[in-house]
C-alpha cells in the first residue's frame, strides 16, 4: 500500500528531478565528478582529436547542387530514366518507374589547389575544400526525416537509443566541470526531438544540455538565472540536503535522482560560467563579421557558429550546432522549390567558413573535429515532374575538417547521376564509428550493458574509414 507520507515523498522528489531535468538537460557528473573531468582512462588509442562540432544541415542538402558534380545531369537534363530506390518504392509500391532528370539551377567552378568542384550556393566554403574531406558515398537508413534523423544521432530508427554526444560523454568525459560535455544548439522539437540530444538508457548525467530552440534566434539556457549572492546558496544547500537524504533512504542509485543532485551543483557552477559565453561583447569586430554577424541574413546561423567555437575553446567535448526549423518539412526540404536552397546557403556559407577560419587562426583546428552533413542526400530527378527534388538516403555527400582527417581530398562516389553510392561506400555506421576513432575510442569497445546485452552507437556494425584519415 503507498501511504500518503510516502506518496508525498516520492512525488516531492520526483519534482525537483523534473526541475532539474528541464534546468540542464539532465546533464551532469556523477559523484565522482573529478573522475568525470577532463577523462582519459576511456581512450583506447591516441586521439587525434579532443571535441567535435556537428553541422547539422536538417531536411536534407542536395549533394547534386552543392558538393558532387555531375555533368551528365545537364547533358540530358528533361530525359526520362527508370530509377529504383526505397523512397519510390514507398511512395508509389512500385519496384522502379521513369523519372525526369533534372540538371543543377547552380553552376560548378574548381577551388582551390585541389581544384575541387563546387556549386555557386557555397562560394565561401568553396575557398577551404583544400581543409576538407569530402565523403561522396554515405548512405544510411530511413527513407523519411524522423528515422533518418534519428539514424543519423543514435544509430538506430526502431529503438530508443543514446545519441551520438552522450556516447562521447559517456566514452570520454569532460574537459571543464563548469560545463556541460555535450551541447546541442537550437535544436528541433520534430524529427526526434530530445531523443536527438537524449542518453536513453546511459545514465541520465550524459543527455546533452539544449540552447535555444530551432526557429528562435535568441540563444540561451532556459531556467539558468543569474547568481543571486548567499540566498541562492543557501537554498541549494537546503534542496540538495532533501535530495540526498531521499537518494540515502532508497538504498539503491537511482540515475534520475543522482542527476538532480548533481545536475543543480553544475547549474549553480555554470550560473557564472554560461552568461560569459553567452555574452559576444567582448568579440572583435573582425570576428563578429568573419561569422556574418553584420548581416541580417547570416546573423542567427552566425551567433551560434560563434558559439560553438566558445564552447569548444571552454571545453565541450561534442556541440551541434543545428540548422533547421520546427515545420513539418525542414529547412533544406525542398520538394518543389528546389531554388529555395539558395536561400539556405546564404545563411549559413559564410557563418560555416568563418567558423573554419577562426579554427584554424586559433589553432583549434587541429584537434577539433568539424562535421557537415543532412540526415540524407536528394534525388538527382524531378520529383513527381515538378521543380524541386525527393529525399535520397542511398548516396550523399558529408564533409569532415581537422581532427586528423585529411585534408583536399575526395572519397568515394555515387553513380553518374549522384544517386546511389557505388565507390568506397560508407555506412552512417562507418561514419560513426570514424568520428570515435578520431577521438581515440574503439566503436566496438564503448559499450553499455542494458536489458542483458551490451549495446554500442554502431550496434553490430561499423568500420573505420581510414581512406580518410592522415
Amino acid at each position: 500500500m503507498l501511504h500518503r507520507r510516502s506518496l508525498l515523498a516520492t512525488t516531492a522528489c520526483g519534482f525537483g528531478s523534473l526541475a532539474a531535468a528541464s534546468l540542464l538537460g539532465r546533464w551532469t557528473s556523477n559523484s565522482s565528478l573529478a573522475n568525470e573531468v577532463a577523462r582519459t582512462d576511456g581512450l583506447h588509442f591516441a586521439a587525434r582529436a579532443k571535441r567535435v562540432i556537428f553541422l547539422f544541415m536538417q531536411g536534407g542538402v542536395s549533394q547534386v547542387d552543392s558538393f558532387d558534380h555531375k555533368p551528365l545531369l545537364e547533358q540530358r537534363d528533361g530525359e526520362m530514366v527508370e530509377f529504383v530506390d526505397a523512397r519510390e518504392f514507398a511512395n508509389t509500391g512500385k519496384v522502379g518507374s521513369k523519372q525526369r532528370i533534372m540538371k543543377s539551377p547552380w553552376k560548378f567552378q574548381p577551388y582551390g589547389q585541389s581544384g575541387k568542384m563546387v556549386s555557386e550556393l557555397f562560394p565561401k566554403m568553396g575557398e577551404h575544400v583544400d581543409r576538407l574531406a569530402m565523403v561522396h558515398s554515405v548512405h544510411t537508413e530511413g527513407v523519411a526525416h524522423g528515422p533518418a534523423t534519428l539514424f543519423l544521432h543514435s544509430g538506430s530508427h526502431n529503438f530508443i537509443r543514446p545519441s551520438m554526444g552522450s556516447w562521447i560523454q559517456y566514452g570520454i568525459g569532460s574537459e571543464n566541470e563548469n560545463l556541460p560535455g555535450f551541447v546541442s544548439i537550437s535544436p528541433s522539437i520534430g524529427n526526434g526531438g530530445p531523443r536527438n540530444y537524449g542518453n536513453a538508457f546511459l545514465p541520465a548525467r550524459y543527455q546533452g544540455t539544449p540552447i535555444g530552440n530551432a526557429g528562435d534566434d535568441a540563444l540561451k539556457i532556459h531556467f539558468l538565472n543569474p547568481v543571486d549572492g548567499n540566498l541562492n546558496r543557501d537554498r541549494l544547500d537546503q534542496l540538495q540536503a532533501l535530495n540526498r537524504m531521499q537518494l540515502q533512504q532508497r538504498g539503491t542509485m537511482d540515475s534520475e535522482l543522482d542527476a538532480a543532485i548533481e545536475s543543480y551543483e553544475m547549474a549553480w557552477r555554470m550560473q557564472s560560467h554560461a552568461p560569459e559565453l553567452l555574452d559576444f561583447s567582448k568579440e572583435t569586430k573582425e570576428t563578429q563579421e568573419l561569422y556574418g554577424l553584420d548581416r541580417k541574413e547570416t546573423h542567427s546561423y552566425g551567433s551560434k557558429c560563434l558559439l560553438a567555437r566558445r564552447l569548444c575553446e571552454a571545453g565541450v567535448r561534442f556541440v551541434q550546432v543545428n540548422y533547421g526549423d520546427n515545420s513539418a518539412n525542414p529547412a533544406w526540404d525542398q520538394h518543389s522549390n528546389l531554388p529555395k536552397h539558395a536561400e539556405h546557403a546564404l545563411a549559413v556559407d559564410q557563418p560555416i567558413s568563418g567558423l573554419l577560419t577562426d579554427l584554424a587562426q586559433r589553432g583549434l583546428l587541429e584537434d577539433t573535429l568539424v562535421w557537415w552533413g543532412g540526415e540524407f542526400g536528394r534525388a538527382p530527378y524531378a520529383e513527381k515532374n515538378g521543380t524541386g527534388r525527393d529525399h535520397n538516403p542511398g548516396g550523399f555527400t558529408m564533409w569532415l575538417a581537422g581532427g586528423g582527417v585529411r585534408p583536399g581530398m575526395s572519397y568515394g562516389a555515387t553513380d553518374e547521376f549522384g544517386h546511389k553510392a557505388v565507390e568506397n561506400k560508407v555506412h552512417m555506421h562507418d561514419m560513426h564509428a570514424t568520428i570515435l576513432h578520431q577521438l581515440g575510442i574503439d566503436h566496438e569497445k564503448l559499450t553499455y550493458k542494458h536489458a542483458g546485452r551490451d549495446f554500442r552507437l554502431t550496434d553490430v556494425y561499423g568500420k573505420v574509414v581510414h581512406g580518410i584519415l592522415a
